[in-house]
């Protein structure tokens, strides 16, 4: 799909028809499903937080589906091993050779599902592949097809047999969404359509069809590049970011790499609203999903009962705003 002339003021009609055709599946989860697809066009990936049965995985799949993705879901375990994500060299007795096996990580959009139920090992298996968008095995390096994006889920509330996520894990995510239980209006909504015969496990049999092809998606992100930052902007992301590091909240702050996702995620935002140009609303709107996993919090800050959503917003509070 070539789109020469495409500007970024035109992705607003992508982003409203992709909405559109995901709430045929998605219930409730616009807020969630508007992180996920600003993730995808920016080239970023996310961390999905909420417990079972919130429907953390079909909006992975449903996502995939519209951009016609190769979707792989890999549930992560204390058992996994990095060859079980990454591949393996097998030898071949008729050609007496070894080929590669190409493990699950060879795919477009890459479902993690509870990735903290694998050890650090595991775990970092995914660390070049996120940044890189390659691997190396039995040195050889093997580019991942685009656009790479991997999608993890964890259950906030299940600690027993998990294994947290390395600072230098979290930091390779561009945003950490929290998946929350719907309310009461929505799960009458959701029982009536699983009362008319509704099957996650069937998307095409839903009406969900597909909107882009996935060539499409790394076009638009290279249209994305062309919306306009001014200076203030800059500075009021920067003062944001080194604000977190001073706060006496915080032992953690934002990283440069934290300041430099919310420039990038701003700039997708900016289009998918319908403008060449990123306001500072933008950037307030997406330093809470960026900072939050990044941030680590004093222990009095969290006897306060503070949490990094708060702390965040106490931050965003003490920097002056640019006209």
């Amino acid at each position: 799909m070539s789109m020469p002339s495409l500007k970024p003021t035109n992705l607003q009609s992508i982003y409203q028809h992709l909405r559109e055709e995901a709430n045929k599946v998605l219930v409730g989860l616009e807020e969630p499903f508007e992180m996920l697809v600003v993730a995808l066009f920016t080239g970023g990936h996310v961390l999905l937080e909420g417990v079972p049965g919130t429907a953390k995985t079909l909006m992975a799949k449903t996502l995939a589906h519209m951009v016609q993705a190769r979707f792989t879901r890999i549930q992560f375990t204390p058992d996994l091993m990095p060859s079980d994500i990454l591949g393996t060299s097998v030898f071949d007795l008729n050609a007496s050779r070894f080929y590669l096996k190409k493990g699950p990580i060879f795919t477009q959009l890459l479902l993690a599902d509870e990735i903290n139920r694998a050890p650090a090992k595991t775990q970092s298996a995914l660390l070049e592949a996120m940044e890189e968008r390659q691997v190396n095995l039995e040195g050889e390096r093997y580019a991942l097809d685009a656009p790479f994006m991997v999608i993890a889920t964890q259950n906030p509330l299940e600690y027993e047999g998990t294994y947290p996520l390395p600072e230098a894990q979290l930091d390779r995510f561009l945003f950490k969404v929290l998946v929350a239980y719907s309310p009461l209006e929505v799960d009458i909504e959701l029982l009536q359509r699983y009362h008319q015969g509704f099957d996650a496990h069937d998307l095409v049999a839903a009406g969900l069809k597909a909107i882009l092809p996935a060539a499409a998606v790394v076009e638009m992100r290279q249209v994305i590049t062309q919306v306009t930052v001014e200076a203030g902007i800059l500075d009021y992301i920067a003062r944001i970011a080194a604000a977190s590091r001073r706060s006496s909240d915080i032992i953690l702050g934002a990283s440069p790499r934290a300041a430099t996702h919310v420039l990038l995620a701003a700039k997708t935002y900016a289009a998918l609203q319908g403008r060449d140009y990123v306001i500072p609303d933008d950037v307030k709107h997406l330093v809470p999903p960026v900072f939050r996993h990044r941030l680590l919090l004093k222990p009095e800050a969290e006897i306060e009962g503070l949490n990094a959503d708060a702390v965040i917003q106490r931050l965003l509070g003490q920097v002056e705003v640019p006209r």
